[in-house]
């Protein structure tokens, strides 16, 4: 299990107006990390680093307390109506994520203590939408489990959307640190969803993550007590052999998950989510910039270009390749768990 713990901490001081950020300001002094104040969780200055590796990995060892002051959250659209923001960032140094663009050259991790507040803007427009259900993105531009242990904010989500009948909660995860999830009041309104690949890719490109064999055990875990479970299994590489490297990771899924079902489970409550690998010139170069021996297969020359919705290129496999790609982990998918709900492939 990977635990995260910052090499230092930055605050801002309205968390001292709020039980959680009173106990986590009191936790971090008490300890041997150094802790700052900062105006803003939005701009925060000392965060050293003289080369782009240099300065992302001091990120993403950074922990940022602060105060979430929307008063609404962004559409989170298809996948869900709307983003619910419990942290940003992530501690793991995945070479392809995209947050390496979003979020800029230092990816410091946040998390917001005012969860009450943030969960009464939840409730409010779960009741502007009713009578239709409204579901919740927790996993947007961040990955809530490696800061759970400060916040408890995961926990008090999901007993939340436990109770409303019209509300749901979803957030995926690479990490697995979910004991404190197991024996909650879930009521199944929170699809817990694991990021996969094969175990090649996480070796290769997935640093300071755990293996696939951690992820999976975790999932059955989940699945064993009773949430719905996901899988998105991105992003999928070519390369040699990689039939054999995903077929392990089906393998690994069939065994643990049909050993550890609950009664009545069925696959069919399964979902499962594909991308294959693409990237945009501008993700590489930023990649570039931190991973600069980084072997992830970013030849234009063997890829193709296409135009995106929001008006930018970027290079995928050929058609005919993700044809192939397609083919083999939908029939994998219809083999090993029937009627399980593939949400897309792209």
């Amino acid at each position: 299990m990977i635990d995260f713990i910052p090499k230092q901490v930055f605050y801002e001081p309205d968390v001292l107006n709020y039980p959680i950020g009173k106990n986590l300001v009191a936790y971090f002094k008490k300890s041997n990390i150094p802790m700052k104040p900062t105006t803003s969780h939005n701009r925060v200055i000392g965060i050293a680093g003289d080369t782009p590796t240099e300065a992302y990995r001091e990120a993403k060892e950074t922990l940022v307390i602060g105060v979430r002051r929307g008063k609404t959250f962004q559409t989170c659209k298809p996948s869900a109506h709307y983003q619910l923001p419990l942290a940003t960032s992530c501690p793991g140094m995945c070479e392809y994520c995209y947050l390496s663009t979003t979020l800029g050259p230092k990816p410091y991790l946040r998390i917001y203590v005012n969860i009450e507040e943030i969960l009464d803007i939840t409730k409010n427009i779960i009741e502007t939408r009713a009578p239709e259900i409204t579901v919740f993105e927790g996993a947007a531009t961040s990955d809530p489990i490696p800061v759970e242990k400060y916040t408890g904010n995961l926990k008090r989500t999901i007993e939340f959307f436990g109770k409303e009948p019209l509300g749901r909660f979803r957030f995926v995860t690479k990490f697995t640190n979910i004991d404190s999830l197991l024996n909650i009041e879930h009521n199944s309104h929170t699809r817990f969803r694991f990021s996969l690949n094969c175990q090649k890719a996480i070796r290769d490109f997935e640093h300071k993550t755990p293996n696939l064999l951690d992820r999976v055990i975790a999932a059955s875990k989940m699945l064993k007590a009773g949430y719905p479970i996901g899988f998105i299994i991105a992003p999928i590489f070519r390369f040699e052999n990689w039939e054999e490297e995903y077929l392990e990771l089906f393998a690994l899924l069939d065994k643990y998950l049909y050993e550890n079902m609950p009664p009545n489970w069925s696959p069919k409550d399964l979902t499962f989510e594909f991308i294959s690998h693409r990237y945009t010139l501008r993700a590489k170069s930023n990649i570039l910039n931190v991973f600069p021996n980084s072997k992830l297969p970013m030849n234009e020359e063997d890829r193709k270009f296409k135009y995106g919705q929001f008006g930018y290129g970027k290079y995928i496999y050929s058609p005919e390749e993700i044809n192939e790609l397609r083919e083999f982990f939908l029939n994998k998918t219809k083999e090993y768990f029937p009627g399980a709900k593939i949400e897309y492939f792209i």
